[in-house]
C-alpha cells in the first residue's frame, strides 16, 4: 500500500504539514490553538462506513418493528388492561393486577407491566403507549446480538470488516425471524423476556473475554428479572451460559465455580425480592395471584407456570392433559411452529457442528467456541423443552430461540465463509444453505397461494449458492464478482422467505390471546395450540366462538343467556367490543363503586376496562377457574355496594379448578333482573 502521508510528517501525524505551517506563520493567521489540535479527527470512510451499515440495521429494524403499529389496537387486551390499570394505581402497577381496584393479578409476573405501565401514566392509555415499548426491546436485542457477535468473531477473522459482518447478519437474522417481528409488534411479555436472556448472553460472553467477574454478574441480574416477566422460562439459557462460562473463563475452575455460584445468587436476589414481598404481604392486603388455585405467587411459579407446563398436569387450564398438540422431536416443524422459527435451525445446528469441528485445538479460553456454546446450547435445551412439553404452549413461544439461531447464524457464517477455500468449511458452509433452500421452500409450500413464485426463487438462489460454494466449483472463492454473487445467492436462499413472512406479519393486524406470524398455512391442526389456519388476527374465525369471543360477549346473545359458566365458548382469547351505550352507563355513577362491573374472564373484563377506563373485575381470573372472588365474598361485596354491573356472557373453562365464576353466574341470575344494554345482557347489582 502507498504512503500517502507527506514525507515531512510522516514520523509525527500530529505535526502539521509544510502547507499548515506556512498558513500559520503568515501575519494575521495565528497558530492555532494547541486544544483544537488535539480534537478527534474526522472519522474516515473505513471507520465511518460499518457505523452507517449497523445504523441501517438498525434503522431497519425500527421501521419494520414500529410501521402501522397503531393497528392493532390493543393487541393482546389482556395485558393491555393491565398496563391501564397500573397506570391508574401504583399497588396495581406493583403486583401486576388486571383492574385498578385490585381485585386479581394477572397469570405472569410483572416486569413487563411494570414498564407498560409507566409509559401508560407518562403517554396516556393509547396503542402506541402501550406497544412502542416492544418494539425498542426488539432493537436492543438486534443490537445486542450485532455486538455479541463481532466481539467473539474479531480475534478469529482477523479484522474488524469480517466481525462487523458477522454481527450485521447474527441483527438481520434476529430482526428478520417472523415470530420475532410479531413478538416485537405485540405486548406480550415475551419481548421483555427475549431481551433480557440476550442481554444476559452478551454480559456472560464479555465476562469470559474480559476476565471481569461483574459482567457475570450483571448477568445474573438481567436473568432474575427475566424470571420476573415470564418466570421459569428464562432457565432454559442457564445451561448454555453456564457451560460457557465454566468451559472458557480465563481462571482457574475452582474460581470459575465460585463466580457461577456468585452469579446464581444475583439471579435469586433478583427474582426473589419481589416473590418475598407477595408471600409477606397478608393476603387481604394485595390482590388475588391470578392462575393459582391457592392465591400463592410459589405455587403458580411452580405449578401453573412450571412444571405444569412440562407435564401438562395445570390446574385451572382449559386445555390440561395433552390437550396442546402432540409432543414429539419434530414439533417445531409442524404446520403450527414451522413459519414461525424453523427456516434456519437445520442450518444453524450444522454451522456450529463445523465451528466446533475446526476449532478443537484452539485453546481452552476460545471465544468463538464459548459464543457456539452458548448459542448452540440456547437452542438444543429450549427447542427440545418446546418440542417435548405437554402443557401449555402457542406459536410464539418460539421467539425464545430466535437469538441463539441468530447468534449462531452471524458467527458460523462469517467464520465459515472466511475459510471457505478449505474443504471443511466449504461442505458445512454449502449444506446449511442448502437446508436454509429447503426449509423455505418447504414451509413456503403450506401457502400454496402465498407468493407462489417465492418459493422457487429460494430454491435457485440455494442451489447457485450450492455450487458456487462447493470446493470443487470453478474457480469457488474467486473473484470480487464471484465472491458476491456467493454471498448473494446464500442470503437469499436463508432470509428471503423469512423477510418475506414478516413483512406479511407487520402489514397485518394482530389481536387476541394467541397469535401467529406470516399468512395462513394449510394442515394445521384445529385446536388451541395450532392456529395457522385461524387468520392473522390471534382469533379463531366465527361469531360467538373461541374465534370472536367479543362478537359473544358484546350483545349478540339473548337476555339472561350467559350459561352459568361452564363450557361456553365465549371470552378466552380475545376481549369483548362493548357498544357506546354500555360504555356510558359502566361510566354512570362509577364514583359510587369500586368496580364499574364484574364479568366472568379477564379478556371479556379487559374489553369493558379499556373503553371505559373504570376498573371491572375479571371473575375467575384468565380461565375463568380461579377461585377468586369465591361465592361469599361476591355476595358481600355486592352488599356492600363495591360493584354496579354484572355482566352476562358464557366462556369456555378447563375440567379442573374452581367452579367459583359458575356459581356466581348462577346466583346472580337468580336474584338480579337481566337487561340489555346495547344488545349485552346486563345485571345491575346496586
Amino acid at each position: 500500500m502507498t504512503n500517502t502521508i507527506p514525507r515531512s510528517t510522516a514520523g509525527n501525524p500530529n505535526r502539521p504539514g509544510p502547507a499548515q505551517q506556512s498558513q500559520a506563520g503568515k501575519p494575521g493567521n495565528p497558530r492555532r490553538p494547541r486544544i483544537l489540535q488535539q480534537l478527534p479527527r474526522r472519522p474516515s470512510r473505513a471507520g465511518l462506513r460499518p457505523r452507517l451499515e449497523l445504523a441501517g440495521l438498525l434503522l431497519g429494524t425500527s421501521v419494520l418493528y414500529l410501521w402501522n403499529l397503531g393497528a392493532s389496537g390493543w393487541a393482546n387486551a389482556f395485558y393491555s388492561a393491565a398496563a391501564q390499570a397500573g397506570s391508574q394505581d401504583w399497588t396495581a402497577w406493583f403486583f401486576g393486577s388486571s383492574d385498578s381496584a385490585n381485585a386479581i393479578t394477572v397469570d405472569k409476573p410483572p416486569a413487563a407491566l411494570w414498564i407498560t405501565g409507566l409509559t401508560v401514566r407518562l403517554f396516556g392509555l393509547n396503542s402506541w403507549s402501550i406497544l412502542v415499548p416492544q418494539a425498542l426491546m426488539g432493537v436492543g436485542t438486534a443490537w445486542l446480538l450485532y455486538l455479541s457477535v463481532r466481539r467473539a468473531a474479531r480475534p478469529a477473522t482477523g479484522g474488524d470488516r469480517l466481525a462487523h459482518l458477522g454481527g450485521l447478519l447474527a441483527g438481520a437474522v434476529m430482526a428478520l425471524t417472523p415470530v420475532a417481528t410479531l413478538m416485537f409488534r405485540f405486548n406480550n411479555p415475551d419481548a421483555l423476556l427475549v431481551l433480557l436472556m440476550t442481554a444476559a448472553a452478551y454480559a456472560v460472553l464479555r465476562s469470559i473475554q474480559d476476565a471481569r467477574f461483574r459482567w457475570l454478574l450483571l448477568a445474573g441480574v438481567f436473568l432474575g428479572f427475566g424470571f420476573l416477566t415470564k418466570q421459569l422460562q428464562v432457565l432454559l439459557v442457564v445451561p448454555g451460559l453456564a457451560a460457557a462460562y465454566l468451559l472458557a473463563a480465563p481462571v482457574r475452575f475452582g474460581k470459575r465455580l465460585l463466580h457461577l455460584a456468585g452469579a446464581a445468587a444475583a439471579l435469586t436476589v433478583s427474582a426473589a425480592w419481589w416473590l418475598a414481598a407477595v408471600e409477606l404481604i397478608p393476603a387481604e392486603n394485595r390482590p388475588y395471584i391470578g392462575g393459582s388455585q391457592t392465591n400463592s405467587i410459589l405455587e403458580l411459579t411452580l405449578g401453573y407456570n412450571g412444571l405444569g407446563r412440562l407435564n401438562g398436569e395445570e390446574t385451572g387450564s382449559v386445555g390440561g392433559g395433552n390437550g396442546w398438540g402432540t409432543p414429539g422431536l419434530l414439533r417445531l416443524f409442524n404446520t403450527e411452529f414451522g413459519g414461525q422459527i424453523a427456516w434456519l435451525l437445520p442450518s444453524v445446528l450444522i454451522l456450529g457442528g463445523a465451528l466446533l469441528w475446526i476449532g478443537r485445538r484452539a485453546p481452552r479460553t476460545d471465544a468463538v467456541r464459548a459464543s457456539v456454546v452458548a448459542w448452540g446450547l440456547w437452542v438444543v435445551v429450549t427447542g427440545l423443552t418446546f418440542s417435548f412439553m405437554a402443557g401449555i404452549i402457542h406459536p410464539y413461544y418460539m421467539v425464545a430461540l430466535a437469538p441463539g439461531i441468530a447468534g449462531l447464524a452471524g458467527l458460523g457464517g462469517v467464520l465459515l465463509w472466511q475459510r471457505r477455500s478449505l474443504p471443511a468449511a466449504a461442505v458445512p458452509l454449502a449444506a446449511a444453505v442448502a437446508a436454509a433452500g429447503a426449509m423455505a421452500f418447504q414451509l413456503l409450500g403450506r401457502s400454496p397461494a402465498y407468493v407462489p413464485w417465492l418459493r422457487w426463487a429460494v430454491l435457485a438462489a440455494a442451489l447457485l449458492a450450492l455450487l458456487l460454494l462447493l470446493p470443487l466449483a470453478p474457480g469457488a472463492g474467486r473473484g470480487r464478482a464471484l465472491r458476491r454473487t456467493t454471498a448473494a445467492a446464500s442470503l437469499a436462499a436463508a432470509l428471503a422467505a423469512p423477510l418475506a413472512y414478516s413483512l406479511t406479519t407487520a402489514a397485518t393486524a394482530h389481536s387476541g390471546a394467541i397469535v401467529s406470524a406470516g399468512p395462513s398455512t394449510t394442515g394445521a391442526r384445529g385446536n388451541l395450540a395450532g392456529l395457522g389456519n385461524f387468520g392473522r388476527q390471534g382469533t379463531l374465525a366465527g361469531p360467538g366462538s373461541l374465534a370472536n369471543p367479543g362478537t359473544a360477549n358484546s350483545g349478540t346473545r339473548a337476555p339472561g343467556g350467559f350459561g352459568g359458566g361452564r363450557g361456553g365458548m365465549g371470552g378466552l382469547l380475545g376481549a369483548s367490543t362493548p357498544s357506546d351505550a354500555l360504555v356510558t352507563a359502566l361510566q354512570t355513577g362509577a364514583a359510587n363503586h369500586t368496580w364499574a362491573a364484574a364479568v366472568v374472564g379477564s379478556n371479556n373484563a379487559a374489553g369493558y376496562q379499556l373503553a371505559a377506563e373504570l376498573p371491572v373485575m375479571a371473575v375467575g381470573g384468565f380461565n375463568g377457574t380461579d377461585p377468586a372472588p369465591a361465592l361469599e365474598e361476591f355476595q358481600q361485596l355486592v352488599a356492600d355496594g363495591k360493584i354496579h354491573y354484572f355482566i352476562g356472557g358464557s366462556m369456555m373453562q378447563g375440567e379442573t379448578g374452581s367452579d367459583a365464576a359458575a356459581r356466581i353466574s348462577e346466583w346472580v341470575a337468580a336474584n338480579f333482573q337481566a337487561e340489555t344494554i346495547g344488545g349485552a345482557t346486563v345485571y345491575d347489582l346496586s
